[in-house]
């Protein structure tokens, strides 16, 4: 029985051991040579006289080496702490220090890159480096500093494995920190594995699949693109995201046949010219981490009329929520779908009590995928894991579930719709005006290329709904200034004529390219500080 994440190889490796499980470039490696630097790395890590759960962090960019790192480190015993490699020297430094990392692998670069944040980092004993080259020792004083290759070689001798069991911390996965310090959300290897085996089921993968890895993979949605391939014994094929082109390449040229990105990657990739055959073996795709426009997903069911889509809803706290079944996408396009395998969904009112069909509310996830709590944090969990609304009171034992702050209806039927996340909807005029909403109906124009709508102080409305935007890549102007030269007012009408006067924007801005933060989302908060600051005089 597969209970423990890193089994999910060795499972596939006692199966099919010559079957390739990643490819990168132009190497591959098979699930019996996984399995083998699996080893490597828990030899490493014992070697090392790591204790049980000890936290190793993993800052690298995809490459195999990176993977055997998640896996070899659970196989030890150990934690993993998967660093984003967009994150600068003070993020990575903060999360080496929030969690007490005892052991970091990365690169020299990254290694002399970070030295002032690794020398403030006082639980860090030993940095393994990839590239073969240890930085100067004197730069790190008290730190073992190995090669990739002295880490991973000799023998274990007489160290002895430490024992784990499901309900073990597997990893912890930091959030992006764009409402402030990163959190660290704790996942044990029951809520890893239970969600690979839950999405496995309904996106109906088997070892045929092969998927591409776009998404980061601290990214609990891109890390998931690994999990559910490992679980069914099929291939994932690694890349860093550079432009869209570069993924439609690596579709047509590895035949992929599942694509997992999020709104501001399938923008562009729909705007792309797909080969007509593509479809013959993206067998499909899924969406997560905001909703699709839907003109995105239309021009996308376009270029691919064989490929399914699945648009889901997840948190990094719970993994994964919701799916909308492919059939239902026609009948229902603006839902989440209904709640994956082995997971309950419910909708619930301030107190707590369940809400009727149709009845805004909160959203509340269940089950074996619910987090452990955010590490170091017990005031920000108690904030977001609470006990399960409308448990007996009998019971001695309260289970606890992940409130996820997000308001959403469900219908008659059980299919959930987004409403907007709390600290994001808009105030004004009375009204709670959802920026998707608004964003979905500047999609719709054909006029925008990325649209994030935000809400700014006002001294009537109590906020102003902003609309900051680029231009469409087929008309793009000149310069961001001249996109304004009669898109706006264009924008502008359209918008009026799609929404109801209060969701229409009282300004629109136009810029180049709209900042994201580490995982692909754009930066909501780093927007709303900047027009806060910037529309201050104006509507002061």
């Amino acid at each position: 029985m597969t209970a423990l994440l890193h089994d999910l190889v060795h499972s596939s490796a006692a199966e099919r051991p010559e079957a390739c499980a990643l490819r990168f470039k132009s190497s591959a490696l098979s699930y019996a040579g996984l399995a083998g630097r699996m080893a490597n790395v828990a030899g490493g890590l014992l070697r090392l006289a790591l204790a049980r759960q000890d936290r190793v962090a993993i800052y690298l960019p995809k490459r195999l080496e990176t993977v055997a790192s998640f896996f070899g480190t659970t196989a030890a015993g150990c934690v993993f702490v998967p660093v984003n490699p967009l994150l600068k020297p003070p993020q990575v430094g903060h999360i080496l220090r929030d969690c007490a990392v005892r052991l970091l692998i990365t690169t020299t670069q990254r290694a002399v890159e970070l030295t002032q944040e690794l020398n403030s980092s006082a639980d860090l004993r030993v940095i393994v480096v990839l590239d073969g080259q240890v930085p100067d020792p004197d730069t790190l004083p008290g730190r073992t500093l190995l090669t990739w290759d002295e880490f991973v070689s000799g023998a274990i001798g007489s160290v002895r494995a430490h024992r784990i069991i499901d309900a073990d911390i597997a990893a912890i996965l930091y959030t992006s920190g764009s409402t402030g310090r990163p959190k660290g959300v704790v996942l044990s290897h029951r809520n890893m594995v239970t969600g690979a085996k839950s999405v496995a089921q309904y996106l109906e993968n088997r070892r045929e699949d092969r998927l591409l890895a776009v998404l980061p993979f601290s990214f609990d949605y891109g890390f998931s693109q690994l999990s559910t391939a490992l679980h069914v014994g099929a291939s994932v094929v690694l890349m860093d995201y550079l432009f869209p082109r570069d993924v439609l390449n690596l579709v047509v040229q590895e035949r992929i046949t599942g694509l997992a990105a999020v709104p501001p990657v399938w923008i562009p990739l729909a705007d792309l010219e797909w080969p007509a055959d593509v479809t013959e073996h993206l067998r499909y795709f899924t969406n997560s981490g905001g909703a699709m426009p839907r003109a995105t997903l239309t021009k996308l069911r376009a270029a691919w009329p064989k490929t399914k889509p699945y648009l889901m809803y997840g948190l990094t706290e719970a993994f994964r929520a919701t799916y909308l079944p492919p059939e239902e996408v026609d009948r229902r396009p603006d839902s989440m779908g209904r709640a994956i395998p082995n997971t309950e969904v419910l909708v619930v009112r301030p107190d707590g009590s369940r809400c009727n069909p149709d009845e805004p509310g909160e959203l509340v996830q269940r089950g074996s995928l619910v987090a452990l709590g955010y590490w170091n944090d017990p005031v920000k969990t108690a904030e977001r894991f609470k006990p399960v609304p409308g448990q007996p009171a009998e019971l001695p034992i309260t289970e606890m579930a992940v409130w996820s702050g997000d308001s959403v209806r469900m219908d008659a039927e059980g299919f959930l719709y987004f409403i907007g996340r709390k600290d994001e909807m808009i105030k004004t005029s009375g009204y709670r005006v959802s920026p998707t909403e608004v964003e979905e109906a500047s999609y719709g124009s054909g006029l925008v290329a990325d649209a994030v709508a935000i809400g700014v102080p006002h001294p009537m409305l109590g906020q102003a709904v902003i609309l900051i935007c680029t231009p469409s890549p087929t008309i793009r102007p000149a310069s961001p200034a001249s996109a304004g030269e009669g898109r706006g007012e264009r924008l502008l009408s359209y918008l009026k004529s799609a929404l109801p006067n209060f969701m229409v924007p009282l300004r629109i801005e136009w810029e180049e390219e709209l900042p994201r933060n580490p995982n692909g989302k754009f930066d909501r908060p780093l927007l709303a500080t900047r027009y806060r600051e910037l529309l201050r005089d104006a509507f002061s």
